[in-house]
């Protein structure tokens, strides 16, 4: 016979098994409901067991699982890895507690003379399962009803599926796979999807929140629809995608020029909104600081041999995806395509360079790149849809560095007065910072930081300092650039 102590190692072996039980199923409610006030709910814990129990499962996969955003709890993409595994998991536990058959009798050694079995048995319970309506199918008969749409199946008939697969409600949903996501892409960029669908899908995902895998999805079918190059014409992908409000110069095209001078291939592209006086304004820019302004992809690869910079817009790039970034003018929203078009690469740039200032989106950002293979990319955390320095507040930069993170903190400068601009236009008195005409300590610092940034990516510096040394020299000779 064993001893106690020879029992205790199997007993504390189903003690951990049991826990780790506990910790499945806490993680398949938090990516039902992805909010850890609701999962507690869905499971009669309160709010703080549910948060223990979601620092457990961090610490066990050593991954955070779920990130914060406005729109509650967004799953990572290990957590998404694992839903449909847990949801199994959960649903066999249910099934294995929900068995017919009668309870069993128990004795009772008393006896009043009154016993025996009513005249009348009365049916159970009557009431409706909850998140279910009349004639409505159980969730494994609408997954069967989606799964015979298949992979052969009209575009309109797909995307449907797509969009039943992500906004059928709570407990029948699930994100889209990167593959779902793709096709369900490509059909609208194909033009052949209704417009309600798309409006449908687009409205689900950015009110959910999109996971990193179906935003990756989205990348690979842009670059599919666009030809992108897979690598090698380009060193430094810098994306712009500016909005319309944003009323500041672009001081970024000089530091990608003083860039572009120290002998790398910059392709940017982007946009500045189809709306108001200034839609043109990145065009503009471009074309009189001497970047090629480029109709198609054809023309950038030739251009970038000849000149080292180009800039390509979005609508020369795709005017399918154009028009559907101006969908925010209907909706008065982003969508989840405006994450997806910072991470296109459309020339095969061997780093990227991006502007991102939402912890959550840069979060998000780091791993669509990850699940896209990206080995080098620098994420600047204080401004949004472009990256360009600011050299007066604390900036983070979030980078990967041989496919692996490596993350730094510039401290802020001290701000210097701010210069004054009679008598020039915004546009001019970009021009005459340029050409030395104006000196502005502010936006020349500006322009030195940015252009360190992208060198920093790029690996030709060891470190910020030494970076801002070689964009300052870059700077200094400019005057040689401008003369040639």
């Amino acid at each position: 016979m064993k001893t106690r102590a020879q029992m205790a190692p199997a007993a504390q072996d189903r003690q951990t098994d049991m826990g780790r039980l506990r910790l499945l199923l806490a993680l398949d409610a938090l990516l039902r409901e992805n909010s850890v006030s609701r999962a507690a709910a869905s499971v009669g814990l309160q709010p703080s067991a549910m948060s223990r129990l979601l620092s457990q499962l961090r610490e066990q996969y050593d991954d955070p699982l779920f990130l914060r955003t406005g729109h509650g709890l967004r799953p990572t993409p290990l957590a998404e890895a694992l839903r449909l595994r847990v949801r199994a998991l959960a649903a066999e536990t249910e099934a294995l507690f929900h068995r017919s058959g009668d309870a069993a009798a128990t004795s009772n050694p008393a006896h009043s003379g009154w016993e025996g079995a009513g005249l009348i048995a009365a049916p159970p319970l009557a009431a409706r399962p909850s998140l279910m309506l009349d004639g409505e199918p159980t969730p494994e008969a609408f997954a069967a009803k989606l799964a015979r749409i298949g992979d052969d199946a009209a575009p309109q008939r797909r995307l449907a599926r797509n969009i039943a697969t992500i906004g059928t409600g709570a407990g029948r949903s699930r994100p889209l796979s990167e593959t779902e996501a793709e096709d369900a892409l490509a059909i609208i960029l194909a033009g052949e999807a209704d417009p309600v669908q798309i409006g449908a899908l687009m409205a689900a995902l950015q009110y959910r929140g999109a996971t990193a895998v179906e935003i990756a999805g989205f990348v690979r079918a842009i670059r599919r629809h666009i030809g992108a190059a897979t690598r090698g014409a380009a060193d430094l992908d810098w994306p712009c995608y500016l909005s319309p409000k944003l009323k500041t110069a672009p001081w970024f095209l000089h530091a990608a020029r003083l860039v572009a001078s120290a002998g790398f291939r910059v392709v940017l592209h982007g946009h500045y909104g189809e709306q108001g006086a200034e839609r043109g304004k990145l065009e503009i820019a471009a074309a009189r600081s001497g970047i090629a302004v480029c109709a198609s992809l054809d023309d950038a690869k030739s251009a970038l041999a000849r000149t080292g910079i180009v800039y390509l817009p979005l609508p020369a790039l795709s005017p399918q995806i154009y028009r559907l970034l101006g969908l925010y003018g209907l909706m008065e929203m982003r969508i989840p395509l405006g994450s997806a078009v910072h991470l296109i690469n459309p020339m095969g740039a061997r780093t990227s360079l991006l502007g991102v200032a939402n912890t959550a989106a840069r979060t998000l950002s780091r791993d669509i790149a990850l699940l896209l293979g990206v080995k080098e990319l620098t994420i600047l955390g204080n401004t949004r849809d472009h990256a360009e320095f600011t050299p007066y507040r604390q900036t983070p930069l979030f980078r990967l560095v041989g496919g692996e993170v490596e993350d730094l903190v510039i401290p802020a400068l001290p701000a210097p007065p701010a210069e004054a601009r009679t008598g020039l236009s915004t546009r001019e008195y970009w021009e005459a910072v340029w050409t030395g005409a104006a000196r502005d300590e502010r936006a020349e610092t500006t322009i030195v930081t940015t252009a360190a940034t992208a060198l920093l990516s790029l690996g030709n510096s060891s470190d910020f300092e030494a970076a801002c040394e070689t964009a300052r020299a870059l700077w200094a000779g400019r005057s040689r650039q401008m003369a040639r």
